[in-house]
């Protein structure tokens, strides 16, 4: 018996909530909430990428670019990304009829956004909103003493980080209409967050 008997591909697309956000916004605490206490599934770009095996083709490649402090090409992201959650599907730990799939970190660039089209439904997108610079380098540096990360610590490092970040995002979000867009203040405490997108969009979560 043929494999993809066993486990059909899944061809419509999937039900999407893209987040945005600047690093230490809170995007990994949002997506652990929402796919713990609302079911849905929570993928970030980093989690596909760190679960890549060195030796793969795949890995081979990332590894390859990240040495160099380059992103992959666009094409090759979506492709491990769709990958990716077809695994996900494969194993259980995505049902696309009944989850919505929360998106961080994927798409970066126009170009990703224009390939990802065919594959996902967006219906929301969730972006965190932190104007003050400092609060966000404070919970970096907080968070690289924490989990040992030496490349949080430098504010030089960190400021271009978040440049790049503002002028990704912009492009991006002016790529989707208006109506899908929630902007949500992010340098409040975590639950305070929380309450807000929940009160906002409670009945696209709920779904």
């Amino acid at each position: 018996m043929e494999t993809d008997a066993l486990i059909p591909r899944h061809t419509e697309p999937f039900r999407s909530i893209l987040v945005f956000g600047p690093p230490g916004s809170g995007k990994g605490t949002l997506g652990k909430f929402l796919s713990s206490a609302g079911n849905h599934c929570h993928l970030s770009s980093g989690d596909i990428f760190r679960s890549l095996s060195p030796e793969s083709p795949a890995g081979k490649l990332y590894h390859n670019y990240a040495s160099k402090g380059l992103l992959l090409p666009d094409e090759v992201t979506i492709q491990i990304w769709h990958h990716f959650v077809h695994g996900l599907i494969a194993t259980n730990r995505y049902f696309p009829s009944q989850q919505l799939l929360l998106l961080d970190g994927i798409p970066r660039t126009l170009r990703q956004a224009d390939l990802l089209a065919k594959y996902v439904k967006i219906e929301g997108i969730i972006v965190l909103e932190v104007p003050d610079l400092t609060v966000l380098i404070k919970r970096l540096q907080r968070r690289a003493v924490i989990e040992k990360r030496t490349d949080d610590m430098d504010p030089n490092i960190l400021k271009t980080r978040m440049a790049v970040y503002a002028q990704d995002t912009t492009k991006l979000l002016h790529h989707y209409p208006d109506s899908l867009i929630f902007r949500f203040q992010a340098d409040q405490k975590p639950l305070e967050v929380l309450r807000d997108i929940l009160v906002r969009l409670s009945d696209l979560l709920a779904h």
